[in-house]
């Protein structure tokens, strides 16, 4: 009977395991990111997006952004510790803006390369979420 029971508690613990650390059990090393940078990307029904960042910190060097999924992607690198760029976005998109995400690669001095990416919202939205990443 105690070997009936052990393969389907296994399974159980390592499901938890694998829920936590995937949902944020280690979450220190983003806590930092998040405290430091900043970014949100607003589409206006002007027909155009704004992107701005900031880093608390006012230490990146350079920040390169791309936005993926256009026709041809956006791409510009900017250096310093805050922007704010104007992309022209003459419609909103057919499937919703989750498919037009925002990516920044910072570089960094004390933290490193570090990326983030957001989703694009219309004014009035509510923020999406930043994913923090160290490549």
């Amino acid at each position: 009977m105690a070997r009936k029971l052990l393969s389907p508690i296994f399974l159980g613990v390592f499901t938890v395991l694998a829920i936590f650390f995937l949902t944020g059990g280690g979450d220190d090393d983003k806590d930092e990111l998040r405290q430091t940078f900043q970014v949100d990307a607003v589409y206006y029904d002007t027909g155009h997006v704004e992107v701005a960042f900031f880093d608390k910190s006012e230490k990146t060097d350079s920040v390169v952004m791309e936005i993926l999924g256009m026709e041809e992607t956006f791409q510009k690198t900017f250096s310093g510790h805050e922007f704010i760029e104007i992309v022209p976005f003459p419609n909103e998109p057919k499937y919703g803006w989750e498919i037009h995400p925002v990516v920044l690669e910072i570089e960094h001095p004390e933290l490193g390369n570090v990326q983030l990416k957001t989703e694009i919202h219309p004014l009035g939205d509510p923020v999406p979420p930043v994913i923090y990443s160290r490549p």
